[in-house]
């Protein structure tokens, strides 16, 4: 196993508990849940980030918004003695999101190869299809890892 299916391994072991963990954002944010769970005012958060009051209303409604920053994010949580957790979890393991990729690639190869011969009068059988399919793919992911995601 190469440098790079042994990280995506490792990495994938780490990510594996986030991705089954069902995690929904509070209707009004992360941010007004904590503040509001902790009992702490606009306010009194505006005062330990050293900000103005409208910088909390502010905050929050980027928050929601999706207009926010990890470092304003990261200010707001230590303020309130919290951690900020960032993470991109993939829906899927690495190796299948690579192998879903290379079967996307390997369609798009394929259909033009059969239309081809399609019209020379030479198409291939449904079996020979599914079989070249699996090769192509298999030798789209024994090279480059690169290369799956360049767009031809």
């Amino acid at each position: 196993m190469d440098k790079a299916a042994l990280a995506r391994k490792s990495l994938d072991k780490r990510l594996s508990p986030l991705r089954d963990m069902p995690l929904a954002v509070p209707p009004r944010g992360w941010l007004r849940a904590i503040r509001e769970s902790l009992s702490m005012t606009t306010r009194q958060l505006a005062e330990r980030m050293d900000v103005a009051r409208s910088r909390i209303n502010a905050l929050e409604k980027a928050e929601l918004s999706g207009a926010t920053t990890l470092k304003s994010l990261r200010a707001a949580a230590e303020a309130m003695d919290c951690t900020l957790v960032y993470a991109i979890v993939p829906t899927k393991s690495l190796d299948a999101i690579m192998r879903a990729r290379a079967a996307e690639k390997a369609h798009v190869e394929l259909a033009h190869l059969h239309h081809t011969m399609t019209l020379e009068n030479q198409a291939m059988a449904r079996a020979d299809l599914e079989q070249e399919r699996s090769r192509l793919i298999d030798e789209l992911l024994a090279g480059s890892a690169r290369r799956l995601w360049e767009d031809e």
